[in-house]
């Protein structure tokens, strides 16, 4: 949809300068039966007609004053969503600052067979198990959360919001960034040609967030996703990102502060759009201008250590590409298949590599590889395969993230669906 229509939707009579994230907790507040909010909407329906002549300034002095009621109701919501700040997370007291990645989940694939549904069910277990072992303060969601070139539904949100469900359900913040599959045209399967013809297809059922969807093919776009992410969720912390970046969606950045510092950053989070699906296989130009520029402005001395998350791994990934087994200096389990990169190189590693304060890139999209390998100062790592949709059979897990503050550590492990642990490796 055109940029404009975009941001109306989005922002409908809220100012602009509060967040997208305290919008629709301050439009719910809106929507109350206070007496005089119900008079605002009244006075809107009138025309002055309409209104008897006597009581015409009363009311317009009473709509005035719900104007006042509004931007003290905004601020309330702007000051109480304590459990996802806008554009940072607090540490816990005395504890390390943990993250888990989900990589891969591809829910909704092959939606119209029981193969399918049931790989979601498994994909949700994966997450509860890893989820219940390692208590993270925070989730990643690193891209083709959905399969929607198999998804027969007009809202994919349907199929994302059942990969958010479990952490959402033990209220953890997350944060996501899209991979090649998760705005993928649908593609029609040669089978539905032939004599059997389209079997009965089964959709999936809306929850409350949502309203009831008929089975369609047009496709979710990667706007829609983010905009239903953030609009239903209040422990989501993913942004849409500039919209000068754009057809690339979820390019942004969150600080994690210290409980004891609540104004000193302990680490910075990139996360850029790697592309794929309806554009693109690449990090543009514009969004490695764009961290240069922001990173400069937030961390001028790089006397932060900043993190990255991105789907589709850079040209880099092959220059270090352990040939056959893992070895040192990388730190892996599997090395199964050859590192499928974007498809061009558009400046971002030659920035990244030339700031001391980035410590490691995190990406996902190959199922095979789960190895860590050094890159001149940085880490380049790969998540774990976590879902059950996609291809490969090789066994699901997690890639942990442990930040500590004193002394300032990062270290990383691989949190395996069945509780066991590998590939231990100190980031920083």
């Amino acid at each position: 949809m055109p940029f404009d229509n975009y941001d109306l939707q989005i922002n409908g009579n809220i100012p602009s300068q509060y967040s997208v994230r305290t919008r629709p907790i301050a439009l719910r507040h809106l929507q109350s039966s206070s007496p005089t909010i119900n008079l605002f909407k009244q006075f809107n329906s009138l025309s002055p007609i309409q209104m008897p002549t006597s009581s015409y300034f009363t009311i317009l002095s009473n709509s005035c004053l719900a104007l006042l009621f509004q931007a003290f109701f905004i601020s309330i919501a702007a000051s109480s969503d304590h459990h996802t700040p806008e554009n940072h997370i607090r540490t816990r007291a005395d504890a390390p600052f943990k993250v888990a990645l989900f990589a891969d989940l591809h829910f909704g694939e092959n939606a119209w067979t029981d193969w399918g549904p049931k790989q979601d069910v498994n994909s949700i277990k994966v997450m509860s198990s890893v989820l219940d072992t390692e208590t993270p303060d925070f989730v990643v969601y690193l891209g083709d959360v959905v399969t929607a070139n198999n998804i027969p539904i007009a809202n994919a949100s349907l199929y994302w919001d059942q990969a958010l469900s479990p952490t959402r359900s033990r209220g953890t913040p997350w944060a996501s960034v899209f991979g090649n599959h998760d705005d993928a045209p649908f593609e029609w399967p040669m089978e539905w040609f032939a004599a059997s013809g389209i079997p009965q297809l089964v959709c999936p059922v809306p929850n409350s967030s949502y309203s009831g969807e008929e089975c369609s093919f047009r496709g979710t776009s990667r706007l829609e996703l983010m905009k239903n992410e953030m609009d239903n969720n209040v422990l989501s912390l993913s942004k849409s990102g500039p919209q000068d970046l754009w057809p690339g969606i979820s390019n942004y950045v969150l600080q994690v502060l210290s409980k004891e510092k609540p104004h000193t950053p302990l680490v910075y989070l990139y996360f850029l759009d790697s592309g794929g699906g309806t554009y693109p296989e690449v990090i543009s130009t514009a969004q490695a201008d764009w961290f240069k520029r922001i990173s400069e402005e937030i961390n001028p001395d790089s006397g932060v250590p900043e993190l990255i998350f991105w789907h589709i791994p850079s040209k880099a990934y092959k220059k270090v590409a352990p040939k056959f087994r893992i070895h040192k200096p990388c730190v892996g389990s599997i090395n199964k298949e050859k590192v499928a990169a974007q498809e061009a190189e558009m400046g971002i590693m030659k920035i990244l590599v030339k700031r001391p304060s980035v410590k490691a890139v995190f990406v996902g999209h190959n199922h095979g590889l789960d190895w860590c390998c050094p890159y001149g100062q940085l880490w380049l790592c790969f998540a774990r395969h976590t879902g059950y949709g996609g291809y490969g059979n090789w066994a699901r897990g997690s890639r942990i993230l442990e930040i500590n503050e004193r002394p300032f550590s990062i270290s990383s492990w691989i949190r395996m669906e069945d509780g066991s642990v590998h590939s231990e490796v100190i980031l920083s």
